[in-house]
């Protein structure tokens, strides 16, 4: 121990507090000074009639405060703690005038309670007996809180008084051991390789005048006892003084024990060399305090822990920038290098991409992604069906899921029958049908075509043009993707309307003669006489009058009877129940989904729930839906592998009935769908590859697009639709494998860490999709409204977090209302407006060419956006663009990076050059300007 620091000591001057605070955080670590996370506990003495005085837990601290509440059975809510001015004031005092004890090498409570009481003989007139007396006073048990709480608990040992004994009287352990409880729940909590801080405050009714000690312990030690938690203990903080101050002393405790949560003084405990150090730190954090006037504020009122709490000692290193970018962008000078370079960077990884897959919460996402894949699937693959009349087969969709998910360079990806690529086959089906030409073929065509146009894109590098995909594309292409899964999801609730229509005008009085019966069309068109031909039916063989409504419909019946429809009978009770299933789902979806931030169940109870939300949704609605037994339309799966249709094989014949120059003409509509394939995938994979999403084994966009491309080669042979990345789906796959910080303060928000990167759950979900074929037992009691629903959920889920939509709520938020997003404030209002106009009048072209015969064009609108925002860099600053969007590559790229390295690297070497002072200067976010010597920055 160094015993009563050296008040003087050889350093630089300095002019303010914050100048010394930054030598003292900028002096080298050595091994007995690195900081760790605190925890801090507040014991005051506590005197009852008839029984021994004991040190009495009654606050805590490992980020926020909690306090016992007076009724003594409870923790208290955690809160920012708010102090009074004068008691912090007292602080600076107590450490004024106190004892300073830096690094006390000591191994018991009665060690440190002799150190300290050595040094207060020295500086105060303290006879022995009231030595004795103050001695004892520390050495009291320690009552926790936890010990009125029997489950969930480990008995360890403690005693203090007895300790010392322990050591000389070895066999009296069994009648000197007291049992401490320990609060496993709370342990989980504290961060591995925490230390405690124990300040122990009270008053004593022999002392005439205040006893106060700051004490750093060096090495840190396991006190057994003192703390509510085995760790060892750092810092103790002593304050005991005359009768008639408790609550005085109480708020002096309560100063300390929050100041040292604060992350700058935290850092100067530890590092202090002197008493002067403390009180540049105290006086630091005195400037950052602010103060509320006490006839405007209300001093009881607990204010909730923020969200998000910024760090004071955010330091800029130059380097972290080099550090956090993943090269994926790389031109190469030989054929396929982009690919080879995919590879070699996903090799090492790919034994990870299946071990990581072992949790729970991948089992959780496997069960959400199956059903809301089996949705658009089901959609999709239904509006497919109904364009193209049955040509199409949904076996590719586990086929090609299972290829991709075990080699694709990017396997949180989830490939699916997208909107655009519906769109593309819509036209294209209208086309052959017009001209009359066999589609399946030169569907095939085009898809070869497409397919080798994909493989020289990922043989010339050509996805590192993804560098040109900035935020403004990426945000119009997935908000029109998610409008896109609302919209067929409330269309296809609308679609149910038809088939199971209502009485708009229905008298009751008049229920009991209403009727419906299928009789002989009465002037019937020529479709229904091309059917009853081609089928041999007569007319006057048929028994209209006992058909059943599917027969009736199957002979082209007519329905006549006040009870009937266009489509048929009057089926309200269905309908009205599909529309309670499509939004119960979407609601309970959501609910479900944010139960992980409700105060209800146990923390490990509610993350479950959350994780399992979809699951859970779609289980309680088929329960629901079954023991009610109304007929609401069920999930249909095919029971046998084989053909859609009769007249067509597995293998397609790209040539067929159709003409010779269908193959080389098929090459203009591929340029076309390559177009739209490379953009569909890259803008997925661009939004999943995203810095914000934190992922440590990257990307691999050449990989990607070559399976993609070898895929949909096999598909167009097989005539299977065509699968590319899945936006939406995609999203929802990496919002569902999300990983957060398990050890968090109580009251502390847990911290986003990044994502669980592995290729388990895309492959389980389509391997299970192949083996629907075999589950129909189980999937037919699926009531298509809950599948429409999760289809809902999933597309107005995707769009939270899109700063599009923030930016279009700003138009109807008056200036004083808007939130504090960070582009406000350094981009006037009037050009987020531009932006947001610009990009959803883009959005707003895009739907409508969608919708439109030209329709044909869309790959092309989609692939202009990339121009439309390049022609931004004329109106906007690039400034400006920096904070609404991300800068795009410039001319002369190369150059410029070559010369900007050059300068860089020269910067860098300057910047690590010492000073005078051996200290290099790096700038901090808060608090001005930190120094740090040369040695403790090691760069790796």
């Amino acid at each position: 121990m160094k015993g009563t620091v050296q008040e003087e000591r050889d350093s630089p001057t300095h002019d303010t507090p914050s100048q010394r605070v930054q030598f003292i955080l900028g002096t080298e670590d050595d091994d007995e000074h690195v900081p760790h996370e605190l925890f801090t506990e507040l014991d005051e003495i506590c005197f009852r009639e008839g029984e021994d005085a004991e040190w009495k837990e009654t606050a805590r601290w490992l980020k926020f405060e909690e306090d016992v509440e007076d009724g003594g059975d409870r923790w208290s809510k955690p809160y920012v703690a708010t102090l009074s001015l004068h008691s912090l004031f007292e602080l600076r005092s107590c450490i004024i005038n106190g004892t300073i004890l830096l690094d006390m090498r000591a191994n018991s409570i009665q060690e440190i309670a002799d150190m300290v009481l050595d040094h207060q003989e020295a500086s105060m007139e303290l006879n022995e007996n009231m030595r004795v007396k103050v001695r004892e006073a520390l050495l009291k048990r320690h009552h926790h809180q936890i010990e009125k709480k029997r489950n969930n608990l480990i008995p360890i040992v403690r005693s203090f008084a007895e300790v010392g004994k322990k050591q000389s009287e070895p066999h009296s352990m069994d009648k000197t051991v007291i049992n401490v409880l320990v609060d496993l729940h709370f342990m989980k909590k504290i961060p591995t390789g925490a230390e405690a801080s124990n300040v122990l405050v009270g008053e004593l009714d022999f002392l005439d005048r205040p006893i106060v000690a700051f004490v750093r312990l060096s090495p840190a030690v396991l006190l057994t006892g003192l703390t509510e938690v085995p760790i060892p203990t750092r810092f103790l903080f002593i304050l005991l003084g005359p009768i008639g101050k408790a609550q005085q002393y109480h708020e002096i405790g309560r100063s300390m024990a929050t100041i040292m949560t604060d992350e700058i003084f935290h850092d100067v405990a530890y590092k202090a060399k002197d008493r002067s150090d403390l009180l540049a730190g105290i006086d630091e954090f005195l400037d950052q305090v602010t103060v509320l006037p006490p006839g405007e504020w209300d001093p009881s009122i607990r204010i909730e822990p923020p969200k998000n709490v910024p760090s004071q000692v955010s330091v800029l290193l130059w380097i972290s920038a080099k550090i956090s970018l993943v090269f994926v962008f790389f031109y190469s000078i030989r054929l396929f290098g982009g690919l080879v370079l995919d590879i070699k960077r996903k090799i090492p990884w790919y034994w990870s991409d299946f071990k990581d897959a072992f949790s729970l919460q991948c089992v959780a996402s496997f069960l959400f992604l199956y059903c809301a894949c089996m949705s658009p699937v089901i959609t999709f693959g239904g509006l497919l069906g109904e364009a193209t009349e049955g040509r199409i087969s949904l076996l590719g969709a586990s086929m090609t899921g299972i290829a991709y998910s075990l080699f694709a360079g990017q396997p949180l990806t989830i490939l699916g029958s997208t909107g655009p690529v519906l769109v593309f086959e819509k036209i294209l089906f209208k086309f052959c049908k017009d001209y009359d030409l066999s589609y399946l073929s030169l569907r095939t065509c085009i898809g070869l075509w497409t397919a080798f146009l994909c493989l020289l894109l990922v043989a010339t590098d050509a996805s590192c043009l993804v560098c040109y995909i900035t935020r403004f594309t990426e945000e119009a292409f997935a908000s029109l993707i998610c409008i896109i899964f609302i919209y067929e999801a409330l269309e296809k609730l609308v679609h149910l309307g038809e088939i199971y229509p209502i009485n708009m005008h229905a008298n009751l009085d008049h229920l009991t003669q209403y009727f419906c019966a299928c009789t002989e069309p009465f002037n019937p068109n020529n479709q229904t006489l091309d059917y009853w031909m081609n089928h041999n039916i007569t007319r006057a063989t048929v028994p209209w009058g006992n058909l059943t409504v599917t027969e009736c419909r199957i002979f082209h019946g007519e329905f006549v009877g006040p009870s009937c429809g266009h489509h048929g009978p009057y089926t309200p009770d269905v309908l009205f129940w599909s529309v309670i299933l499509f939004f119960s789902t979407f609601v309970l979806s959501g609910f479900l989904k944010q139960f992980k931030t409700s105060h209800y169940f146990p923390t490990k109870v509610r993350s479950m729930i959350s994780d399992f939300a979809i699951f859970l949704t779609i289980l309680s609605m088929v329960l629901i839906d079954y023991a009610l037994g109304i007929p609401s339309p069920k999930l249909q799966v095919p029971s046998v592998f084989k053909p859609t249709r009769d007249d067509r094989g597995w293998l397609i014949n790209p040539i067929g009935p159709n003409p010779w120059w269908t193959v080389i003409a098929a090459i203009i509509p591929s340029l076309l769908c390559t177009i739209l394939i490379f953009m569909d995938q890259q803008i997925s994979a661009v939004i999943i590859n995203r810095k914000e999403h934190k992922l440590k084994k990257g990307g691999g966009y050449h990989l990607d697009l070559l399976m993609v491309a070898l895929m949909l080669g096999v598909c167009s042979i097989m005539g299977l639709p065509w699968f590319v990345a899945a936006t939406v789906l995609s999203i929802s796959h990496v919002n569902s494998l999300k990983l957060e910080s398990e050890c968090s303060a109580p009251g502390e928000v847990p911290k986003f860490l990044g994502i669980r990167e592995q290729r388990v759950t895309g492959l389980m979900i389509f391997v299970l999709m192949g083996c629907s074929v075999f589950m129909t037992a189980f999937l037919k009691f699926i009531p298509m409204p809950v599948l429409y629903g999760v289809f809902l959920y999933m597309g107005v889920s995707s769009l939270r977090g899109i700063q599009f939509f923030d930016r279009v709520k700003l138009f109807a938020m008056p200036a004083k209302h808007q939130p504090d997003f960070i582009y406000l404030r350094h981009v006037p209002l009037r050009k987020v407006h531009l932006f947001t106009v610009i990009q959803l009048t883009c959005l707003i072209l895009l739907w409508v060419i969608k919708a439109s015969p030209a329709a044909i064009v869309f790959p092309m609108m989609v692939l202009a956006l990339v121009f439309v925002r390049k022609l931004m860099d004329i109106c906007f600053l690039k400034r400006e663009l920096s904070w609404l969007d991300d800068l795009m590559p410039e001319s002369k790229k190369k150059k410029l990076d070559d010369a900007n390295k050059v300068k860089d690297d020269e910067e860098s070497e300057k910047m690590l050059e010492p000073g005078g002072d051996g200290n290099v200067q790096l700038p901090m976010e808060s608090r001005k300007l930190l120094q740090s010597p040369v040695k403790s920055n090691v760069y790796r």
